[in-house]
């Protein structure tokens, strides 16, 4: 299982979609489509982070953070939104690239970036959720294997020849 299936269960827990169906006054199919759509940027922002060298910070998360009670209780989401907001910062890079991924989303599903904009720090919150709770039931040391696959970009075992010319801008 790669970390892109991980994030993507999260996004299929029938608790996180009713929940957040009923807060958001949506249909379950369309809260479905807007959490998919959502939980696709996420798993897009750790795979960004972790390219640009966050890996041990989002590891670092991952470990000291309670994250995996939104993906058990999603009802606890409303409030962690300020905690989601630091983690959508980490995770997209700012209020910018999070309107963005609001308005993107909104296209592809006809839910309001208004409400959108409202769901992502939660989304965020349920995807370190599901990333915490992975590394919990299969160690860290998988968790790091899955993250550092992610920067073998040429996919010949080894992220190292990868890591450099992303630091040589893409000379090797």
């Amino acid at each position: 299982m790669n970390l892109g299936d991980i994030i993507g269960m999260a996004a299929k827990n029938p608790q996180l979609v009713k929940t957040l169906a009923g807060q958001f006054g949506l249909g379950q199919d369309q809260t479905q489509s807007a959490v998919s759509g959502l939980m696709g940027a996420m798993a897009g922002g750790v795979q960004r982070n972790v390219q640009q060298g966050g890996i041990e910070s989002l590891l670092g998360a991952l470990q000291n953070g309670n994250h995996q009670q939104y993906v058990d209780q999603p009802e606890q989401l409303p409030q962690a939104t300020n905690e989601g907001n630091k983690v959508l910062g980490h995770l997209l890079g700012g209020k910018e690239q999070s309107r963005q991924v609001a308005t993107q989303v909104s296209q592809q599903t006809g839910v309001s970036t208004d409400i959108l904009k409202q769901m992502l720090p939660m989304i965020a919150m349920t995807a370190m959720g599901s990333m915490g709770k992975a590394q919990s039931q299969q160690g860290s040391s998988t968790m790091t294997n899955m993250l550092t696959s992610m920067l073998d970009q040429d996919g010949d075992g080894s992220a190292i020849d990868d890591v450099l010319g992303m630091l040589m801008g893409g000379k090797r």
